[in-house]
């Protein structure tokens, strides 16, 4: 980012955390497990991926999955196994490396994510903006990775105040 900071004016970073985060190399794990328990379920995976296991969080996944089966042109394509594959490697790899100086990134950065995330626990968001001098944090109650996916017109509204700024 150093080299091109000058193309980047603001930064909006969700579910996620810095280099060599609490558990980011453990996300395969996790993923997986979500995946079977879909599959054995015989419910959708990102109903376990993103959302906690309580009512409101239910309730929100099942909401999102709603959300998503409306728009019936120009969808993404599903993620293919070597995508996935190769997502989970660059996540391990990730979760190795050492966590890196972030003081030098002064554009404001919207650090968002639920109270609750299992894949990118919520810890390494407080990290990340704790590392970033310029960054405002929202951390969404009762929500998991799909924090930004359960609180959307929150979000929605929380990401427009902070780019108009």
């Amino acid at each position: 980012m150093n080299r091109f900071s000058a193309l980047v004016r603001k930064l909006i970073l969700a579910g996620t955390g810095p280099a060599g985060g609490e558990g980011i190399s453990a996300v395969a794990g996790v993923a997986n497990v979500d995946l079977l328990h879909g599959f054995f379920t015989g419910q959708n995976p990102k109903q376990f991926l993103f959302f906690t296991r309580t009512p409101n969080g239910i309730e929100a996944g099942k909401a999102f999955l709603q959300r998503l089966s409306e728009r019936s042109g120009h969808r993404d394509k599903d993620i293919t196994l070597r995508a996935y594959v190769a997502q989970l490697q660059a996540l391990n790899a990730w979760g190795k490396k050492a966590p890196a100086d972030l003081s030098y990134i002064h554009q404001p950065v919207l650090v968002v994510n639920g109270d609750s995330d299992r894949m990118v626990p919520t810890c390494n968001s407080l990290d990340l903006a704790h590392r970033l001098p310029n960054s405002t944090l929202v951390i969404y109650p009762d929500a998991g990775h799909g924090g930004v996916f359960q609180f959307h017109t929150r979000f929605v509204s929380q990401a427009l105040e902070f780019l108009a700024r």
